[in-house]
């Protein structure tokens, strides 16, 4: 079952650069058919019991109630969730992850837009006033206290790419300096069947996430970056955009306040857009089809762009939740449990009046099941290597928690064979498939493989791999600095239904919960599915801690060579 990982708020342009240069994501093998040396290791079999069902709905509904506040970072909601994780770590058997403590404290900025005024657009003898909210949203990365946005030029660029490798700019020849670029969401062949094409075709790549495109408009130069909300390409509805850009945003803490950023960053409504265009004289549709192709041209629209905000700043010191197993064998080797939990705290009231963000599947879900895997585990006795469970923070925010651990690790990289991420179980009930997030990327899949053979699911690749989902949840952070993860989830061939079952309720989890006061746990869960998942992820995380093998990324995965480097110079 497709239920949608987490929507992420920004990625640290320091982070963001390591992936530039290298975003052909496509993998490859080599004449063999295997991915490296390890690919042949004996993958050893365990025994898989059952885990706490118990454990699971107390913790989801403990997580996701209204006492929780939805879980925001530097909220009471946050002290109440860490305060629960570490006892509940405690009496699972865990010992504290980061010398002798149960936490590692992350610097986050919480920025609170305040007096947003309409977006005014105006040239041409036009002006367009476009309300925050429903027709616009827009928020600062800059430790700032207000925003201005006086008449900036609007350029349109088309995807905002740069890609050299690709020999494709779309801001060659403009200068975009003090200016507001106007950008498409996804790549430019996101529309192609398969994934052969320029950016991989209907496989997103990392140009296509909206992280990089507000982190090369500032690179530009320019003052201010608009996406144009289009529901397809985006992967979520308008509904999601406005809930998660409305209210506090977290990003890193950084010496400079990030003042190297664009001023501004938002989103606009696509039938809005469509009218700027006009207004400029420009038929929106063929300026998207000129896109699409090699060596399009900036377009100046000739329309100016005004806008202006106040922040509520507050510094805080965030904690990702650290415990352990340690391994009696190699205790100096590790593997990862991660999962994110936070959540969008309150947020814009529903219709019902509930302002609550409370995340019961996102991902109050994952971050019980930190809690029954770390029983099962502890029950089940030590593994040859030690088995790490992080709760993660401010994933919501732009994957800040697992940013920072991944390049602050209190367990070195290097020693770190791998992990599995959790994020947003199905309550949908049991599905016959498993839907891998990334498949082929890795030895990993072999361990994810054997532990499906056992259990008699079928494992099945992305149904919609346009959009991107590899880069949006925590497992990203670690993936890029050269640690294997595993990411999968619930597909939608369900038991009971099947596959039309799956569809309808992937949809309205999308279309009615995600990010949304809805979240919630209700009586109507089906436990089963869950409980069944969670049988595969205990089994693919002791089946990596107690072998001796080291899984790598494919030959020609963009994240091969750090790890190589990192494993060679350990």
């Amino acid at each position: 079952m497709r239920f949608l990982p987490s929507l992420p708020t920004c990625l640290s342009p320091v982070f963001a650069a390591a992936l530039l240069g290298a975003c052909n994501f496509a993998p490859t093998q080599n004449e063999a058919g295997m991915t490296n040396e390890t690919s042949s290791a004996v993958i050893p079999d365990v025994t898989i019991p059952d885990l706490s069902l118990d454990t699971m709905k107390t913790l989801v509904g403990t997580l996701a109630s209204d006492e929780f506040e939805g879980r925001m970072p530097g909220t009471a909601g946050e002290t109440k969730t860490i305060a629960l994780l570490k006892s509940q770590f405690a009496a699972a058997g865990l010992k504290p992850g980061n010398g002798g403590e149960w936490t590692q404290d992350v610097p986050l900025v919480e920025i609170t837009a305040k007096n947003v005024s309409p977006l005014v657009i105006e040239g041409k003898g036009k002006r367009m006033s476009l309300q925050y909210g429903p027709d616009f949203v827009t928020s600062t990365y800059r430790v700032t206290d207000k925003i201005a946005l006086a008449d900036s030029e609007l350029v349109f660029v088309g995807y905002g790419i740069v890609a050299p490798e690709k020999k494709w700019n779309d801001y060659a020849g403009v200068d975009v300096k003090g200016k507001t670029v106007v950008i498409l969401v996804n790549d430019p062949d996101w529309e192609t069947k398969g994934n052969d094409g320029a950016f991989n075709g209907r496989a997103m790549t990392y140009y296509g996430r909206w992280t990089y495109k507000f982190e090369e408009a500032a690179r530009q130069g320019a003052a201010a970056a608009i996406i144009v909300h289009d529901t397809e390409p985006a992967a979520y509805g308008w509904n999601v955009v406005e809930s998660s850009w409305t209210g506090a945003q977290n990003v890193a803490d950084a010496a400079n306040g990030h003042m190297d950023q664009t001023a501004a960053n938002g989103w606009i409504q696509l039938a809005k857009a469509k009218e700027l265009f006009a207004d400029a004289g420009q038929d929106f549709d063929s300026l998207r089809a000129a896109a699409k192709k090699p060596g399009f041209k900036a377009v100046p629209l000739g329309m100016t762009a005004s806008l202006n905000f106040d922040n509520t700043i507050k510094k805080t010191l965030s904690k990702n939740v650290i415990g352990i197993l340690p391994g009696d064998k190699r205790p100096n080797e590790y593997v990862l449990y991660t999962a994110h939990w936070d959540h969008l705290g309150r947020c814009g009231e529903d219709d019902k009046g509930d302002g609550i963000c409370n995340g019961a599947v996102d991902n109050a879900t994952g971050t019980a099941a930190l809690v029954a895997l770390a029983q099962a585990h502890a029950q089940a006795g030590a593994t040859d290597r030690t088995l790490v469970f992080i709760a993660l923070t401010a994933e919501e925010s732009g994957l800040l928690g697992s940013q920072y651990y991944a390049a602050n690790p209190v367990f070195p990289l290097a020693q770190t064979v791998g992990g599995v991420n959790m994020d947003a179980l199905s309550p949908a009930g049991p599905a016959k498939d498993l839907v891998v997030i990334g498949r082929g990327k890795s030895d990993l899949d072999r361990y994810l493989e054997r532990a499906a053979q056992q259990l008699g699911r079928e494992l099945v690749d992305e149904p919609t791999p346009e959009k991107g989902y590899y880069y949006r949840s925590d497992h990203f952070s670690f993936a890029k600095l050269g640690v294997p993860m595993l990411y999968f989830e619930a597909g939608e061939n369900l038991l009971n239904g099947g596959v039309a079952a799956g569809k309808r309720a992937a949809a309205d989890y999308t279309d009615n919960r995600y990010h949304a006061p809805s979240d919630e746990l209700t009586d109507d869960w089906n436990w089963d599915g869950i409980m069944a998942d969670l049988k595969v992820y205990y089994a693919v995380g002791r089946m990596l801690a107690m072998t001796d093998a080291w899984p790598n990324w494919v030959k020609g995965d963009e994240f091969r060579a750090v790890r190589d480097q990192n494993r060679t110079a350990n």
